[in-house]
This record gives structure tokens, sequence and C-alpha cells, in this order.
């Protein structure tokens, strides 16, 4: 089994199973994904906040969310130039980058608020981003969820056919 089957496998697992999963329904099927996809997963030149700020995003509940702005990532996808802002939670000590983002699937494959995804800092300087692993927020599934947004500066002009679906 591949490290994607692996997550995926899991996650529905904990879907269906886990004491804070967002579904209640124990006979849970799983989630859809998309196919994986090699085309999907970019490497991504990193250009650093000159000094990291506090953005507040919005959320799920329509209150908003603090989290640091560290870097933009520059990649392209689908032959197309496109960059995301990366983002760190305010709290905590977590060094993954937090990338909340928006692609032409939103709203009609895809959760229309958005998906997540979570990527490390490599030795070189650069962030490997694999959109197989995109997934829906828990606020996707149900309101008792408060989940950030991506902000306007996440809206790719691509669609992202990796990941979860609707």
């Amino acid at each position: 089994m591949t490290a994607l089957a692996r997550f995926r496998a899991e996650k529905d697992a904990y879907f269906r199973e886990g004491p804070n999963s967002p579904v209640e329904d124990a006979t849970f099927p799983g989630l859809l994904y998309y196919p994986p996809s090699e085309a999907h997963v970019v490497m991504a030149a990193l250009e650093p906040m000159k000094a990291r700020e506090v953005s507040l995003l919005a959320t799920s509940t329509g209150d908003e969310q603090p989290y640091l702005r560290v870097a933009r990532a520059m990649f392209e996808l689908g032959g197309q130039p496109c960059a995301l802002t990366l983002f760190r939670p305010t709290f905590g000590d977590s060094q993954r980058f937090f990338i909340p983002f928006q692609d032409a699937t939103s709203g009609t494959q895809t959760y229309a608020a958005g998906r997540y995804l979570e990527a490390d800092l490599l030795p070189d300087g650069r962030v490997l981003l694999d959109f197989n692993y995109a997934y829906a927020p828990f606020c996707a599934y149900s309101a008792r969820y408060r989940c950030p947004l991506p902000p306007a500066e996440n809206r790719l002009p691509v669609p992202v056919y990796a990941g979860e679906r609707l």
C-alpha cells in the first residue's frame, strides 16, 4: 500500500470511528477522492515574507483566527504560474506550513469554501506541494467545527483534480 493509500484509509477509518469525527453516520462509506496524480505534485520555490505578520483569516463561523504569514510558494500547475501564501499557527510550535486554498473545482467538485494542504520546508529551502493530500476542513461535514477560510490571495486560477472531492 502506498503512503497516500494508507493516509486515505486511515482518514476514512477515523471519520467512521473516531471520537471527534465530523461525520455522525456509523455507516459512513468513506470519502471520495480524485485518483492519485503525479501532475499535482509540484516543487515550489519560496519567497519568505520580509516580516512575519499576523493575518486574521475569516472562519466558517463568521469570526477570525490569527495565523502567521510566513512565505509565498511560487510554482507551475497545469502549465500556469501559481502562487500560494503559506501560514503557520500563532499558537503551539508547529513547523508545518498550513495552506488554505481554493481552485477552479471549488463549489462544483470540491468543497465550496476551499481545501487545505500541509507541507514542510525542505533542506534546500523549497517546499513540496502534493495536492493528492488536499483535504476539506471538518466544517465541510459538520457545523460543529470552526475552520479558517482561504484568503483571496490563495485562489488558484487552475483546477486541482487531486485530493478530496465532494
